[in-house]
């Protein structure tokens, strides 16, 4: 695709869903920080956190136990300010815990506000750490998962580097389906990468930040969800290199709620919606959007093409009817229709 100069004559751009700005005014409070707060590390394990209690005690023993010798620090962000059940879990679980940790409370709630908090504040708090990692409250780190990462970063040179996210099913009837594109990994071995797609796994280095204008992760897809994959996209167009280590691997816990064939449907048209969004936002001319808008008319027919090859290919039917769905979305994103995958947690 062709990105020449913005051009004024282009159409605007389609605003996202409930489209978001920060409040004046309104800053982080700082719910607790650890007795060795001060000593200087190397790198930053952040954790936006909402609603899940339970689940953050485990993602945090998965971190506290990293088998490294690396100088760490947590940072763990509240994103339910009423609430507080996830800043309650980080203190009891991090209590003693003998590396240095903070926990905030974002009060703008929506998943952009969270990640956005989580890098800004463990920026600020640890200026001598060269890299930033992330990893969800419903995942949990392989005891050799911040070293994968972290070794990768220095022996590649890249700019940023992911890992693989694999699901662990609540009920074993449901297994069949981590083929499906919505749990699947985007890659399946260590190498040099064009982009990554998702933020539950993966490292950035400072320098990253400091070419992007912040926020970092745009607030417009802060409900729509999708604002880790534009913010890889603008670092794609940026010349940024990207690395994936297959060994670096996280689980991620999926209850039976998302396995259900509404679920995965209401997923694949919000991916539709969200590859619609950040690719209208990289093409800045009038130019390139006459091309996204043909490449919208033929992107559904030929969905049908790449189902039937998924078909014949023994697929299931979820996994058959996923790019018809994602296409879908698509198309409904570019006249102003689609959902909103965190709006519902509100």
């Amino acid at each position: 695709m062709s990105h020449g100069d913005t051009d004024a004559s282009c159409l605007a751009e389609p605003p996202l869903a409930d489209e978001a700005a920060a409040p004046a005014g309104i800053t982080r409070e700082v719910v607790v920080t650890s007795p060795g707060f001060g000593q200087p590390v190397d790198c930053v394990v952040c954790v936006p956190a909402f609603r899940r209690p339970e689940h953050l005690r485990m993602t945090l023993a998965s971190i506290v136990g990293q088998a490294t010798s690396r100088r760490f620090a947590i940072v763990v962000v509240e994103n339910d300010a009423q609430g507080r059940g996830s800043a309650t879990a980080a203190m009891g679980s991090l209590a003693r815990c003998d590396r240095p940790w903070l926990c905030v409370v974002e009060p703008n709630q929506g998943n952009c506000h969270a990640i956005n908090a989580a890098f800004e504040t463990a920026r600020a708090a640890f200026p001598r750490a060269r890299c930033f990692l992330m990893i969800d409250d419903d995942e949990i780190a392989a005891p050799t998962w911040l070293e994968q990462m972290v070794l990768a970063a220095e022996t590649t040179g890249a700019d940023i580097v992911g890992g693989p996210v694999v699901p662990d099913f609540a009920s074993a009837a449901n297994e069949g389906l981590g083929q499906h594109p919505a749990f699947r990994p985007a890659y399946n071995r260590s190498g040099p990468v064009p982009v990554i797609y998702g933020s539950g796994n993966c490292l950035i280095t400072r320098g990253v930040f400091e070419r992007l204008a912040d926020p970092s992760f745009d607030l417009r897809f802060n409900f729509l969800g999708g604002g880790d994959t534009d913010f890889f996209a603008r670092c794609r167009e940026l010349g940024l290199r990207f690395f994936w280590n297959a060994a670096a691997e996280i689980r991620e816990t999926v209850p039976d709620t998302r396995t259900k064939s509404g679920w995965l449907v209401r997923r694949g048209l919000r991916i539709g919606a969200i590859n619609y969004h950040v690719q209208w936002k990289i093409a800045r001319s009038a130019w390139s959007r006459t091309k996204l808008a043909a490449k919208m008319a033929l992107l559904f027919p030929a969905s049908f093409v790449r189902a039937a090859a998924l078909l014949a290919s023994g697929q299931s039917a979820l996994t058959v009817c996923h790019p018809i769905i994602v296409a879908a979305g698509s198309a409904l994103a570019s006249i102003g229709i689609e959902p909103e995958q965190y709006k519902a947690r509100l």
